[in-house]
């Protein structure tokens, strides 16, 4: 067997996501976690005007997911820790030699490197559950990732960062022949792209370590969406140049060199933890649609909305404000994951 992963912009049988629950991701006093709520519940009603959504819930929160979610929402309960989707769910693959098979990738998972704060261990096990859910074949991983630290093509072209498959935290042994070796096994990608960082603040205590879908993606084939940060005032000014210089000089899967489409940060600069790392790339691409990020700036919103229009013909792209999402660490990418359909995994 071959196992693929396809394209984001491929059709989706649904979106994963998982509702928060009581931990420090949640934040402290009613006013913070009632905002974190709000933020993934917005995300997930705004995906269901494009397609249907399934949310893994603790059980402590089944009733308020039930109450702020409504019927649109299909509900599994399962313990969780964490419910960053992205990272501790199943990432989908299909075989196109059985195209009535779903494959479902379960990284092992430990809490972005096993960070002092985190708690993963229930977390870990849902890709496994979810998997088990929908009867697809598990495909079993011995190397620490998450699926925020991926990006694919569809044609065999994936995007990766040295500081998370080659974290020590999380891949003592690892060399990027043996990560190269894994993504050919489990996602079907026969050509890696090593960015050599992610944005500034994704390295602090609370971040990924630099997680890939921050700072670029591939809308389609031989074509990458980058993060530019125009400020010089922002030490993601030198990271945007550094990864344009890099990404200028790669091909794709199929020998195409990239063309690069810049996707300017937001004007805002800092919030009360230092540099944000406010990002438009951070988006997720759904059935005749995109679910962009937002920042309160108008200006720059729109801006976004048009560059994703243009990458992603015949789209409507919707904002939601992913302020709250960002400032626990990642963003409308991170906290979902794509199921792809059968049969139109292209």
């Amino acid at each position: 067997m071959t196992w693929r992963m396809p394209s984001e912009t491929a059709h989706h049988t649904r979106t994963w996501m998982a509702f928060p629950r009581a931990g420090l991701t949640l934040g402290e006093g009613t006013a913070e976690r009632e905002e974190c709520y709000a933020a993934w519940t917005a995300v997930a009603h705004a995906i269901t005007e494009f397609e249907p959504v399934t949310m893994v819930v603790d059980p402590t929160e089944t009733a308020r997911a039930r109450r702020m979610l409504g019927d649109a929402v299909e509900l599994v309960e399962a313990p969780l820790d964490e419910f960053w989707m992205r990272d501790l769910g199943p990432t989908f693959v299909v075989d196109d030699d059985r195209p009535d098979v779903l494959g479902a990738v379960g990284w092992v998972f430990n809490g972005w490197g096993d960070k002092d704060w985190a708690e993963w261990e229930k977390s870990a096990e849902i890709a496994a559950l979810i998997s088990g859910l929908l009867g697809a074949e598990y495909v079993s991983s011995v190397l620490v990732n998450e699926g925020g630290g991926i990006h694919v093509d569809g044609e065999g072209t994936v995007l990766l960062t040295d500081t998370v498959q080659l974290d020590p935290r999380r891949n003592p042994y690892a060399t990027k022949s043996r990560v190269e070796a894994e993504m050919r096994r489990t996602l079907g990608a026969t050509h890696a792209v090593w960015l050599p960082r992610g944005l500034t603040r994704d390295y602090d205590d609370f971040g990924t370590n630099g997680h890939v879908d921050i700072v670029a993606t591939i809308p389609s084939p031989g074509r990458v969406l980058l993060h530019d940060q125009t400020d010089p005032g922002h030490p993601d000014f030198a990271v945007s140049a550094q990864l344009r210089r890099l990404l200028a000089e790669q091909t794709d899967a199929a020998g195409r060199p990239f063309e690069i489409v810049d996707l300017p940060a937001p004007r805002t600069l800092r919030d009360d933890t230092g540099f944000v790392d406010w990002s438009y790339v951070n988006h997720l691409v759904v059935n005749g649609g995109v679910i962009a990020c937002g920042f309160g700036e108008e200006q720059a919103d729109a801006r976004a909305r048009d560059i994703l229009a243009d990458a992603y013909p015949g789209r409507r792209v919707v904002t939601v404000d992913a302020r709250p999402i960002f400032s626990r660490g990642g963003g409308i990418h991170c906290i979902t994951q794509q199921q792809p359909s059968l049969g139109e995994a292209r």
